[in-house]
């Protein structure tokens, strides 16, 4: 095997590195096109979001550098993002390959010391220098997903949660795999520790809003808008700009690309916290931008007007709240109103119905303008008044008793559905044969051990298994019990 030297800039250091095929993939990779006075710090700035980082070489006099990753893996995902997300350096595109070389090998440790040095500089996770670079897991930024969100949660309400434990200098928010999530920036790593030791796993609302934490692999957020979605607390000059999720970053980072923010979760809430019970937010909560009075009516686009009804719209938004009113609009049938018991839980079925299949269409669920569903006047003919229904006085609403255990059980649309409800007299064969005979698909099936009148269902697909749910929720099983139906976080 053949080996090459090569210099940095000062001519002082020489690395001994094994020749490698051009093209084949290498934990180093080959940085070209970059500024004159480039920083290791810029350096690691475009690697650390893929993994781990044991070397970084810069060589100024050729505007190039050498990144050596831990693992050829993370060489590979940062290889494959920038080809698709051209990287840059101070608004400067910038070229990277894999590099010939299988390694770096220095013939001193001047080199580890400085990525030591870059690496703190920085409050990365790089690897591999000497000094006190932070162990794994040691970040000011701290990865925030909340589970069971019945209520919206507000880059106010993180702000102040989290402003108890140190300085909070920058929050994003967004939406992945349905979840509400934000990443949020201390000014000290300690900071950070100290607030996921204390806030992981608390409820921000009385048995509800979870919050789950970890730290992030990024040492800093990059924040260009003020805006409900991302906010710099560091400059107020910050504009607002257009509410394109990708550009809270200078670069899109994975996994929080362009694709993690589907722009379907207003942060906007018309509920006074004042309300709310045993949260970790002050029930004198003021928020610093009050929000417009956001009124609990959705609009519902695209749906197929040959299946829709009132009654199947009823059904599957009841999932995520209380559903007063639905009207389908006479005139332009793939359209209606639902209309929930609050803000809130519109919000909830917003942010989890919307883009969804229904009868073979992908639909759309906004904010509507609308304050309520008008019923129709007595005059309204005899289908239009078919197309409108009053469910306020429903039996099957799911969260009319306060404290309901349902309220913890707010799952996005999924494959598997959970059933509960179920007659001790009824067997696998009969809920299988139940499913079978409307047209569904099951896949696998399973009782709850500890409690044989709940089970799993698994479906062909979620649009499938959103079909099944609004055909079989409330469906009678013997003379005086009724199945539930809801989706299910788990899979069999």
């Amino acid at each position: 095997m053949s080996s090459s030297h090569l210099s940095t800039v000062d001519g002082t250091e020489r690395l001994c590195v094994s020749e490698r095929a051009q093209g084949v993939p290498s934990r180093v990779l080959h940085l070209r096109q970059l500024p004159g006075d480039v920083s290791e710090q810029e350096v690691l700035a475009l690697a650390l979001p893929f993994g781990r980082v044991s070397q970084v070489i810069t060589l100024k006099a050729k505007n190039q550098a050498f990144v050596e990753m831990a693992s050829e893996e993370a060489a590979v995902t940062m290889v494959n993002y920038y080809t698709s997300a051209t990287p840059t350096v101070r608004n400067q595109p910038i070229f990277i390959q894999y590099s010939t070389h299988r390694e770096l090998k220095t013939d001193n440790l001047t080199n580890q010391r400085a990525i030591s040095a870059a690496a703190v500089h920085s409050g990365s996770m790089a690897s591999g220098g000497e000094g006190r670079g932070f162990a794994p897991g040691q970040s000011p930024v701290l990865r925030i997903i909340v589970e069971n969100l019945f209520y919206p949660v507000t880059l106010e309400v993180l702000q102040q949660i989290f402003s108890k434990f140190g300085s909070v200098l920058k929050i994003i928010t967004f939406t992945r795999n349905n979840q509400f999530q934000a990443l949020l920036q201390f000014s000290d790593a300690v900071h950070a520790q100290h607030a996921k030791a204390s806030l992981d796993g608390q409820n921000i609302y009385n048995g509800c809003c979870t919050l789950r934490i970890d730290f992030s692999k990024l040492s800093a957020l990059n924040v260009k808008y003020n805006n409900d979605k991302s906010r710099d607390f560091t400059r107020a000059d910050l504009p607002t700009g257009e509410l394109e999720p990708a550009a809270a970053f200078g670069v899109a980072l994975p996994p929080y690309g362009a694709a993690a923010f589907p722009p379907t979760f207003q942060h906007h809430t018309g509920v006074s916290m004042a309300t709310v019970p045993g949260s970790l937010v002050s029930p004198r909560l003021s928020l610093q931008v009050e929000p417009p009075t956001v009124h609990s009516v959705l609009l519902v686009s695209n749906l197929n007007p040959e299946s829709v009804s009132p009654h199947c719209l009823f059904i599957l938004f009841g999932v995520y709240g209380d559903v007063q009113r639905v009207k389908i609009l006479f005139n332009k049938k793939e359209n209606a109103l639902v209309q929930m018991s609050d803000a809130t839980q519109a919000q909830l079925a917003m942010s989890h119905l919307n883009g969804q299949r229904l009868h073979g269409n992908v639909i759309r669920v906004t904010l509507s303008k609308h304050p309520e569903v008008q019923l129709p006047r007595g005059a309204a003919g005899q289908e239009e008044q078919a197309l409108t229904r009053d469910f306020s006085g429903s039996a099957l609403h799911r969260f009319k008793k306060p404290g309901s255990k349902n309220f913890n059980n707010i799952f996005p649309p999924s494959a598997t559905l959970h059933l509960s409800n179920i007659p001790s007299s009824v067997s696998e064969e009969v809920l299988k044969d139940l499913f079978s005979s409307g047209g569904f698909s099951v896949k696998a099936f399973k009782f709850f051990q500890k409690d044989r009148k709940m089970a799993l269902m698994q479906l062909a697909s979620v649009e499938e298994a959103i079909e099944a749910l609004i055909s079989l929720h409330d469906h009678q099983l013997d003379h005086n019990q009724h199945l539930r139906v809801s989706f299910s976080k788990s899979t069999i």
